[in-house]
């Protein structure tokens, strides 16, 4: 067995001299006592009139050919396009959001339980629009326009406002306001104090879109305005607050 040199002795020495001051620094760092601490939620929420309105349109044509399809959707989707800006809705609010042409197959009976789609029988188009429209008094009048223009399927109608940061930042002091009460009382409950601020996360919600009317159903309403009432819109938000405890 070859002996050691001095140079290899050394180096099994140097291991063992620095394992001694940094073992007692994690057995410090483990025995440190966690810090004390409580965590509460708090909520709020601030309703606002809204000042503007996202509507879904849109244009449905059927033919017996595809050309013919899309022909007539064209002139309807101009139609109602027009009126639109002849209403005061800027282009800048125009927006096509979906746009689909497909075949109409006729129906026939599944045999030997295979699923037959059957012949060609026409073409369909069809063509949505989301539009933004920031003066509601003119919703109702601008729905019945493109109801009778061409529009014959509904979408979706929902109230918001331009800019609801305000409306938000309200709603923000409220729910901070709320979990500061929660963690006073429950801190003077169990007869500790309440210490700084560890953390603080938050969550908003904004109104949820509201169902509208089918068009189709809106255009046996044609001659009057379609009744529209925009009602507040509800801005939510919650907070998550951990607080450090005095012992």
């Amino acid at each position: 067995m070859k002996p050691f040199t001095r140079f290899a002795y050394a180096a099994l020495l140097v291991p063992m001299v620095l394992s001694g001051p940094l073992s007692s620094s994690v057995l410090a760092q483990e025995s440190k006592p966690r810090e004390a601490q409580i965590n509460v939620s708090g909520e709020g929420e601030t309703a606002v009139a809204p000042d503007m309105a996202i509507l879904s349109l849109t244009v449905l044509q059927q033919a017996e050919t595809a050309e013919a399809a899309l022909t007539a959707n064209n002139a309807a989707m101009r139609n109602v396009v027009g009126a639109l800006r002849e209403r005061g809705v800027e282009e800048k609010d125009i927006q096509t959001s979906e746009f689909q042409i497909f075949p109409r197959h006729e129906q026939t009976d599944a045999k030997d339980g295979n699923s037959d789609p059957g012949k060609i029988v026409g073409y369909q188009v069809s063509n949505a629009l989301t539009v933004r429209v920031r003066d509601l008094s003119k919703l109702g009048a601008l729905l019945d326009q493109s109801v009778k223009l061409g529009v014959n399927e509904g979408g979706q109608i929902s109230f918001t406002n331009d800019n609801p940061e305000a409306a938000l930042t309200e709603a923000r002091k409220k729910a901070v306001a709320q979990a500061l009460a929660k963690a006073k009382t429950l801190t003077e409950a169990a007869g500790v104090k309440l210490g700084r601020i560890i953390e603080m996360s938050e969550n908003s919600v904004r109104p949820m879109a509201q169902p509208m009317m089918r068009m189709a159903m809106a255009k046996e309403m044609a001659g009057d305005s379609v009744p529209v009432a925009a009602g507040e819109s509800t801005y939510t938000v919650t907070v998550n607050v951990t607080f450090a405890l005095q012992q």
